[in-house]
C-alpha cells in the first residue's frame, strides 16, 4: 500500500493538469448563444483585409480566423499588455488559427507578448478566468 500523496504533491499535480488542458474557441457555441462570431472577429481586421471582406455580408468564420491569422495578427499591437487577459487569449487562439493550446502554451505566449506580472497569466490564473467565459466561446478541448 502507498502513502497518502502530500498536499505539496497533490497541488503540484492539480497544477499539471490545468496546465495541459486544451483550449480552443468553440465555433458553435456562438449560434447557440444567439451570437455572431462573424461580428466579433470583424473588430480584428486590419483595414487591407476588412476591406476584402466589405462585400461579404456573411463571411465564414474560418475565413476571417484565416485572413487573421495570416495577416493582422502580425501587427505589432495585435496583442499587447493594455488588453483584458480574456481578449488576450481570444486574439492568440485566432492568431493561432484557433488550434487548440494547452493553457502552459497560452500562459508562456501572453508573458511573451504581454510581458508584466507573470502570476496573471499563470496556467491557474488563466483556468479561473477562462472557466468564466460568456462572450468568447472559448472552451477546454476533451481528449488529448
Amino acid at each position: 500500500m502507498s502513502p497518502a500523496k502530500s498536499d505539496t504533491e497533490a497541488q503540484e499535480e492539480r497544477a499539471a493538469a490545468i496546465a495541459a488542458t486544451r483550449w480552443a474557441i468553440a465555433l458553435d457555441w456562438f449560434p447557440a448563444h444567439h451570437r455572431s462570431i462573424a461580428v466579433l472577429l470583424r473588430d480584428y481586421l486590419c483595414a487591407e483585409c476588412a476591406g476584402r471582406f466589405a462585400g461579404d455580408a456573411d463571411p465564414r468564420p474560418e475565413a476571417l480566423i484565416g485572413a487573421i491569422q495570416k495577416c493582422c495578427a502580425a501587427q505589432p499591437d495585435f496583442i499587447n499588455e493594455r488588453l483584458p487577459i480574456m481578449e488576450s487569449v481570444f486574439r492568440l487562439l485566432v492568431a493561432g488559427g484557433n488550434k487548440a493550446a494547452t493553457l502552459g502554451e497560452l500562459s508562456q505566449q501572453l508573458g511573451e507578448r504581454r510581458g508584466g506580472n507573470a502570476y496573471r497569466t499563470s496556467p491557474e490564473a488563466l483556468d479561473r478566468i477562462l472557466r468564466n467565459d460568456r462572450y468568447y466561446g472559448l472552451q477546454p478541448v476533451p481528449g488529448k
